[in-house]
């Protein structure tokens, strides 16, 4: 191993361990295509990029265009070998290696997003249905080797911010806490902040109880892994191709729920799992789900409720529970919470490890391509049934996340200007009222950097 120019940067050799040592005759037909193939180069492009921003993990900032910037001679070459590949790897960030070896989570991550990546174009899946699409998103999650049919229900999805405050962090890291000393598991979007203190504190909770097989799953998307680069913690990495796919893996596999404080994306989710709940093909479906944080995030959930029950109704907000400043009482809740869902998969008999019948509107699982028209054409009105609006605005959320941290959002709104929501003039009333709030917060980006909103809200 040398290092490069900079002491900043080191070149390494890095070999799989537990993960690709063995690869199909199709995965090594992409990989012997990579040169010669411009499909099958769009795809090392692509693992590049994720390759940089999981070798940047820890980083305080969300800029991939900086992040690209500053590593622009980084280098990641795959080698095919016998026994599966070898990466070699030049100019890439010191932070990743002690005493010049490559940290062992990192080689981890590195090889889980090779895998996923890997799999997603040697596959085909039939993508044509909500059924083939629920049964890619099985087969990604199964190839990862996440699915646990042995397990009894104990996987606690947690959802939340990545800039959020010194306070908020810590609140997070105690409820993970309590979660961990109740034997329950962890999974979320696998990036800072509330993503990652739940697994902290739940780490320490493990530890005292002496449970030698915790679960530390992360959920990621291409698109999104230099913004939200794997935490340290995240001992079962997953790449799932689109926000969509994404989201469905959180719910299928999720036993219960729990919202920390958060900015666009954390709303994205919550109109997700909305659409989901109040739809009335779910009405018999159990799945807990709770909004909590600290006591200085109360106004933070006030606003949150009254905009749920303005725009969608009662009845969504009867999905949900908020605990504020309690972590303890969060835990104790899901734990009691998670005991029910067992119940009902008994006796509904749905599996434990996979969330089947649990009805997703392919309107939910359908990516939503965004751009300046597909924004602009959304339906916001009360005409719509609640569980149909609540489709639209995520996708409203899910632009506005676009255009803040993924690479080609940000190039179209430098290119055509913010993007133009349009709707109801009470609906548009809540909504920016919420984002107001949120860059005022400081909960649009992380702290210190400034923020250009990239959407514009119109009242028609």
């Amino acid at each position: 191993m040398t290092h490069a120019a900079t002491t900043l940067k080191i070149d390494a050799q890095v070999g799989p361990r537990g993960t690709l040592e063995l690869l199909s005759q199709r995965e090594m037909k992409i990989l012997s295509r990579a040169d010669t193939d411009a499909a099958q180069s769009d795809i090392f492009a692509l693992f590049r990029k994720c390759a940089l921003a999981v070798l940047n993990t820890g980083s305080e900032s969300d800029d991939a265009a900086a992040l690209f910037e500053e590593y622009s001679d980084f280098s990641i070459e795959i080698v095919k070998r016998t026994r599966g590949v070898k990466l070699l790897i030049a100019n890439a960030p010191a932070s990743a290696f002690v005493d010049g070896r490559i940290i062992e989570g990192v080689r981890q991550h590195l090889f889980a997003v090779l895998r996923d990546l890997l799999y997603l174009n040697s596959e085909r899946f039939d993508l044509s249905s909500p059924e083939g699409i629920t049964d890619s998103v099985f087969h990604l999650l199964n190839h990862a080797r996440v699915l646990d049919p042995d397990r009894y229900p104990s996987l606690v999805v947690c959802w939340g911010g990545h800039a959020i405050s010194d306070v908020e962090y810590k609140y997070t890291k105690e409820v993970g806490y309590h979660i961990g000393l109740r034997g329950l598991n962890i999974c979320t979007g696998c990036g800072p902040g509330a993503m990652k203190g739940p697994m902290k504190g739940a780490a320490i909770g493990h530890a005292k109880q002496r449970i030698n097989n915790p679960r530390y799953i992360g959920l990621t998307e291409p698109a999104i892994i230099a913004a939200e680069p794997p935490n340290p913690i995240v001992s079962q990495l997953v790449t799932l191709p689109d926000i969509e796919k994404r989201l469905e893996a959180f719910v299928r596999m999720g036993h219960g729920i729990i919202v920390f404080p958060g900015g666009v994306g954390t709303v994205e989710e919550i109109l997700y799992l909305l659409g989901i709940l109040i739809d009335p093909a779910n009405k018999d479906i159990t799945l807990p789900v709770t909004f909590t944080g600290p006591k200085s995030s109360k106004g933070y959930f006030d606003r949150l409720d009254n905009t749920i029950r303005s725009v969608l109704g009662d009845y969504a907000a009867s999905r949900y529970s908020i605990v504020i400043g309690d972590a303890r009482e969060v835990a104790r809740k899901m734990n009691k919470d998670i005991k029910q869902v067992a119940h009902n998969r008994r006796d509904s008999g749905d599996a434990f490890y996979y969330n089947w019948l649990l009805h997703i509107p392919p309107a939910h699982q359908e990516p939503f391509v965004v751009t300046h028209e597909s924004v602009a054409a959304l339906r916001l009105d009360h005409t719509l049934p609640a569980h149909e609006l609540a489709v639209n605005l995520r996708r409203v959320f899910s632009a506005i996340v676009t255009g803040n941290v993924k690479e080609k959002g940000i190039e179209a709104v430098r290119a055509h200007g913010p993007f133009e929501i349009r709707g109801e003039p009470r609906i548009m009333e809540h909504l920016d009222r919420l984002l107001q709030e949120f860059v005022e917060n400081g909960r649009m980006k992380l702290a210190g950097q400034q923020y250009e909103p990239c959407y514009r809200v119109i009242p028609v």
